[in-house]
């Protein structure tokens, strides 16, 4: 089977594109996890990389689990513990990849995005919707739980009540629906999603690459931390961005009334 994942670099944004259309882009069954972390590796180590844009082949985002692959569970007789190991190995890999990513992230939501799909959108750090995106936390309708961390994620983005309106009855949100409970920032026509996207991309990856990463880290800390903790971490990473070239290029290019020039790293 080809790869899962399409890479394209442009400059400072990498554009990661899952390209398994007839599987729906599912993300088990296959190499779609060992790929993304992969892939979140390479960004952690390439420093001139200062954003990622995430989005699927049309028609569909990702559909989540391969549902018919889950019937190996019963023919091939596995136990819970050994159903629990190919979690914690297997698809858990994603959020610890992705959400943890320093770099930010843009899921550029082109279709359905549905269990699992939906939680690996929830993972980025800003989400926008095609008119013919769809969501849906759906694991309660084949008789499961959200097993790759959706339960913690889901609630973080559109908050308790409504997180589990969409658990409980796994229904799904058209994307005019997702923009009102705050699941997406903006919802475009189908044509234009990747137009605004890497609009979007390309007015985050003009700032400093070090300085987006520390922030972003001060934003996912900021989530479980208190404010003492997060009030210490800020001094700290303050010290650091005001000895950078780039905050010296900033200050003189506020002064001096131009654009400044940063760095690649």
């Amino acid at each position: 089977m080809d790869s899962f994942l399409k890479s394209e670099r442009d400059g400072a944004i990498l554009v990661l594109t899952m390209s398994q259309p007839q599987t729906r882009n599912a993300l088990t069954g296959n190499s779609a996890v060992e790929e993304i972390v992969q892939a979140c590796a390479q960004v952690t180590r390439d420093r001139a990389i200062r954003v990622v844009v995430l989005t699927g082949a049309d028609p569909v985002f990702s559909s989540g689990g391969n549902v018919k692959d889950m019937q190996r569970y019963e023919k091939e007789g596995l136990s819970p513990e050994v159903i629990r190991e190919e979690y914690r190995n297997g698809i858990q890999r994603l959020p610890k990849a992705l959400y943890n990513l320093d770099v930010p992230v843009i899921a550029a939501v082109n279709g359905p995005a549905v269990g699992a799909g939906l939680d690996l959108a929830c993972m980025c750090d800003m989400r926008i919707a095609s008119e013919k995106a769809t969501f849906a936390e759906s694991f309660v309708k084949v008789g499961i739980v959200p097993g790759d961390g959706g339960a913690w994620l889901l609630p973080r983005v559109v908050g308790m009540s409504k997180a589990s309106e969409m658990a409980f009855t796994g229904d799904a949100l058209d994307a005019q629906e997702a923009l009102a409970c705050g699941l997406v920032s903006r919802v475009v026509p189908h044509e234009r999603l990747m137009e605004e996207s890497l609009k979007l991309a390309a007015r985050v990856a003009a700032n400093p690459g070090g300085v987006l990463r520390m922030t972003k880290r001060l934003l996912r800390e900021g989530e479980r931390s208190t404010l003492e903790s997060l009030l210490e971490m800020s001094a700290g990473y303050q010290a650091i961005a005001h000895m950078t070239s780039d905050h010296r290029e900033a200050v003189r290019a506020f002064i001096e009334k131009r654009k400044p020039a940063f760095g690649n790293d």
